[in-house]
């Protein structure tokens, strides 16, 4: 423990002089009363000494606590640095209408945004961002250490939100590139989520995969989508919701390629449980060590003295009142 303004103490003295000159000084009011003498031979009583010494002690412990109030006692608690985890990460996930197929429960978008959510949960110090690609990119969150913003805009993430037709990988790519290659990390990584082959874009992937190369960014393709055709229910203005066909066109080559040229390992996914496991074997690969500030925790104290002296305040009042009443 420590006092922010340890001088204020000394406000403490002067009560303590005075507690101290009430307690020894030497008798008390005289009063000329017949047999006087007589009542002044007598030792004076226990309750009248405590009558004469109990305010006065009770008022000083009460202006000390103030006083120890006053200099604002703190509670300090240090937590070492160390070593710790972290590295910068960007989530580029396709919002493609192909994610709506149900090869995966319920749809393929809800399962990444779901193992997404988890993989996000399980770091700790790390800067995560997220985009998403359908036929065109978009940004939903640069990299942060607020997870909770980051999730709010996972939670929103959904198939067509670009409004835009086809798959445009290379430009997904490209923007989550374009968010780390500033980055001071040690470790840059992209996690690439997508069901399909590129097939609209400014950007050939293999162009954006050279490019993450080049910035120290390594690139973990997933494929998300089960071997065969699929189906998935889309809104028809015509007949309402229907069902449709979803073809398997994975282009697997493509995104081991990406792996390969930027250092990184290319996955394919055909249900949930799969893409879990994917998920959890980049979370084990993808650490390094950092440095963290040594923390030091201050919380004020001031308020327990306080609570003190109030109590011997009032217990002076209710003796003084009562029990120890003197008449002069």
């Amino acid at each position: 423990m420590r006092f922010l303004h340890p001088w204020l103490l000394l406000l403490a003295l002067p009560a303590l002089a005075a507690a101290a000159a009430a307690v020894w000084r030497p008798g008390g009011g005289k009063l000329s009363l017949p047999a006087g003498e007589k009542l002044r031979s007598r030792a004076p009583s226990i309750r009248a000494r405590t009558a004469r010494v109990a305010p006065p002690v009770l008022l000083a412990l009460a202006l000390c606590l103030i006083a120890a109030a006053l200099a604002r006692p703190q509670k300090t608690i240090k937590f070492a640095g160390g070593a710790g985890e972290g590295i910068d990460i960007m989530l580029s996930i396709d919002s493609s209408l192909s994610m709506k197929a149900v090869d995966f429960k319920p749809t393929r978008v809800d399962a990444a945004k779901a193992t997404a959510r988890r993989f996000v949960l399980g770091r700790a110090q790390d800067r995560i961002g997220l985009t998403t690609f359908g036929g065109a990119p978009l940004l939903l969150c640069p990299p942060t250490l607020d997870y909770d913003a980051l999730l709010g805009r996972l939670d929103e993430l959904d198939a067509g939100m670009t409004r835009a037709d086809g798959t445009a990988l290379g430009d997904g790519l490209a923007s989550a590139v374009s968010r780390l290659k500033d980055s001071s990390a040690k470790s840059k990584v992209i996690i690439l989520l997508s069901d399909g082959r590129a097939n609209t874009g400014v950007v050939d992937p293999l162009t954006a995969a050279k490019a993450a190369a080049s910035y120290g960014i390594k690139v973990y393709p997933i494929g998300v989508a089960g071997k065969g055709d699929s189906s998935m229910t889309i809104d028809d203005p015509r007949y309402g919701q229907v069902t449709v066909p979803v073809t398997d066109d994975l282009d697997e080559e493509l995104l081991a390629e990406v792996a390969r040229l930027t250092g990184g390992k290319a996955y394919r996914a055909q249900d949930g449980g799969e893409l879990k496991n994917i998920f959890a074997a980049i979370d084990r690969m993808e650490k390094s060590k950092v440095a963290l500030p040594k923390i030091t925790a201050i919380g004020d104290l001031h308020a327990w003295p306080l609570a003190a002296a109030l109590l011997l305040l009032l217990l002076e009042s209710a003796l003084a009142a009562g029990p120890l009443l003197r008449w002069p």
